[in-house]
């Protein structure tokens, strides 16, 4: 488990099922994520046994924190593993009902000490589409740097495609 001032951040569970669903299947809140909207329980579920399966390793490629303010389980933080173990990439959703109040920002600069720190990686990345100007806002703020601005994302679900941008930090 992870503190910061507001928020605790913990292991993402199968409890997790109903939060997990309602941010996962909210038009609003997964506008700019490749694999979501999560269209059924079943597909939240299938990612929570991913999860799950994940934190159960003994070095997990992936770390999924779910995001806690209050007892309330209001989004998911989390930092996945090249295969090198020397950089990670970072990602986040948060319910729209905790947007613009400074959430996503504190728990990403936690993920990065936690990426330092505890996994001892040299870099992190992260990727967003070019319209997500509040997930731009949250990788400059915790200073990530704008290192390519040439990508292509690709939305299966919705067969869209869209410009693509990667920022880095180099600890």
């Amino acid at each position: 488990m992870i503190k910061t001032k507001r928020l605790l951040l913990r292991p993402l569970c199968m409890d997790d099922i109903n939060t997990v669903h309602a941010y996962a299947s909210n038009l609003d809140n997964t506008n700019y994520m490749l694999f979501l909207p999560n269209e059924t329980i079943a597909e939240s579920m299938e990612f929570l046994r991913f999860v799950t399966l994940e934190w159960q390793k003994e070095l997990p490629s992936t770390y999924e924190f779910a995001i806690v303010l209050d007892n309330i389980h209001i989004g998911t933080i989390s930092i996945s593993l090249d295969d090198t173990r020397q950089q990670g990439e970072i990602g986040w959703i948060l319910h729209k009902d905790y947007w613009n109040l400074g959430y996503t920002t504190e728990v990403a600069i936690a993920i990065l000490d936690f990426a330092k720190n505890h996994l001892g990686l040299q870099s992190v990345v992260a990727h967003c589409d070019h319209r997500n100007l509040a997930s731009i806002k949250v990788m400059e703020k915790i200073g990530m740097k704008l290192i390519d601005h040439q990508g292509t994302r690709i939305y299966l679900k919705r067969n869209e495609t869209s410009k693509e941008l990667t920022y880095r930090i180099v600890f």
